[in-house]
């Protein structure tokens, strides 16, 4: 099975999902971002609306595991690999990541935002420097873990059926899994499950980045394990308080959504507040974390 984590890894940092692809296709994530959207405006109404989310969640990944299981079986690794090439989003988020930096450095604070506010679900429009740095710092952090590590994690435990299954979660809980009145309930069941497939991997990305770090290694790891449960989410403070740990950066704390302004506590707080140039060292970070895992999986291949 690392075989398909590798070969996948390999293939999305060579030409991640092309642009012309997109436009033709779409990408296995919107096809099943389109049928969660269908289950929930049926599903999601009356009585019993908690059953009904998890009934949802679970036909969602049976529609995505079941071919991807027979796919496997029918036509190899090889063919696994590259069917499971699209849900690794290593050079998506490096891309994406890259394109706030840019104009960050320039000083263009209305491209920085308009680049900042593809990535993070919080409000930018008058965010400075230091908060779109904080804001894509966090985003690429949390993304390494959800879009990255735990792909592969899942694809070399299970296959393609592993990483389909996992997307899929994944991406219900993006959907549904929010504390809304209209999803509390329904994607309650979808929002627990997802926290469960990210335990590991999320401190397994703590531990990567940590690793990525260098002489800043043991501040990651310290930072880690003291701040991770201050986050909300029982996962993402893992490798957002490592990269505030492996930065010298103080990271989280409070943010301005479209309805309320959220109080969250800081990661690695007393630490100053990042820059662009903090940026570009938390994309070095991220880079020779994924090539960290891509050494292990190549070797667990060859073993």
């Amino acid at each position: 099975m690392a075989m398909i984590a590798a070969i996948a890894l390999l293939i999305d940092a060579l030409i991640g999902w092309p642009q012309a692809l997109y436009r033709r296709i779409g990408h296995p994530v919107t096809w099943l971002g389109r049928l969660i959207a269908a289950l929930d405006r049926a599903l999601n109404r009356g009585c019993a609306r908690g059953a009904k989310g998890a009934l949802a969640a679970l036909v969602v990944i049976a529609i995505a595991v079941i071919p991807a299981a027979f796919a496997q079986v029918w036509l190899g690794p090889w063919a696994a690999a590259i069917l499971a090439w699209p849900l690794v989003a290593a050079r998506s988020l490096d891309e994406h990541v890259r394109a706030v930096l840019h104009p960050l450095r320039q000083g263009d604070l209305p491209a920085a935002r308009a680049a900042t506010a593809m990535i993070v679900g919080r409000d930018v429009t008058r965010a400075d420097s230091p908060a779109l740095s904080r804001a894509s710092i966090e985003s690429l952090a949390e993304n390494a873990s959800d879009g990255v590590i735990a792909p592969l994690f899942w694809a070399a435990i299970g296959g393609l059926p592993g990483i389909v299954a996992y997307k899929a979660i994944n991406t219900l809980d993006s959907m549904i899994g929010h504390r809304t009145p209209r999803h509390e309930a329904f994607g309650a069941f979808a929002a627990r499950l997802d926290d469960a497939v990210n335990l590991i991997p999320a401190r397994l990305t703590a531990g990567l980045l940590a690793l990525a770090a260098g002489g800043r290694a043991r501040a990651a790891f310290t930072t880690a394990r003291r701040d991770a449960s201050a986050h909300r989410s029982p996962n993402a403070g893992w490798p957002e308080a490592a990269m505030a740990g492996a930065l010298g950066i103080r990271l989280s704390g409070p943010r301005i959504y479209a309805d309320r302004v959220a109080d969250e506590p800081w990661l690695n707080p007393g630490a100053r507040d990042p820059g662009a140039d903090d940026l570009a060292a938390a994309l070095g970070l991220y880079r020779r974390a994924v090539a960290l895992v891509g050494l292990v999986l190549i070797g667990a291949w060859v073993a």
